[in-house]
């Protein structure tokens, strides 16, 4: 059971210091860094449930100590899986406020002059705004 437990401790420190380089990970290779942090959760956690049946096999003397340090390295591994859910939805949320911001660095605007002088308005309101004058005229005798 030790060398299990050691190996994958030491793998969970080399997720933390992971966890680090997402920070300052370019747009490219976040995606590849966040895929390994997530592959090496997935396998600590099969190790984490092959460690509790391990530590439900230790001697009587042993075995509440060997289930604190597995129930620990079960805590930590869930912290970090939370770490990493929540990097993620900032970044989704960040490339979403880049999308929108682009978005409307890209639309044109009008002042409400324009608009109203017809500049603004699609060729199909404009075609509207004549038949509706066209039918004035006629209904009403003229706009």
């Amino acid at each position: 059971m030790d060398p299990l437990f050691q190996q994958t401790h030491k793998q969970v420190h080399e997720i933390q210091s992971c966890m680090g380089r997402l920070e300052t990970a370019d747009k490219q290779s976040v995606h590849i860094v966040e895929n390994e942090i997530q592959a090496s959760i997935d396998q600590i956690f099969s190790r984490l449930e092959r460690l509790e049946i391990l530590s439900s096999k230790e001697p009587p003397n042993k075995r509440q100590n060997a289930r604190l340090r597995v129930d620990q390295l079960k805590y930590d591994v869930q912290h970090l899986q939370t770490a990493l859910r929540n990097f993620q939805h900032r970044r989704h949320a960040r490339e979403q406020q880049e999308r929108q911001r682009e978005e409307l660095l890209s639309r044109t605007f009008t002042t409400n002059v324009s608009q109203a002088r017809g500049e603004g308005r699609p060729a199909l309101d404009r075609s509207w705004g004549l038949e509706f004058r066209s039918l004035s005229a006629i209904c009403f005798g003229g706009v």
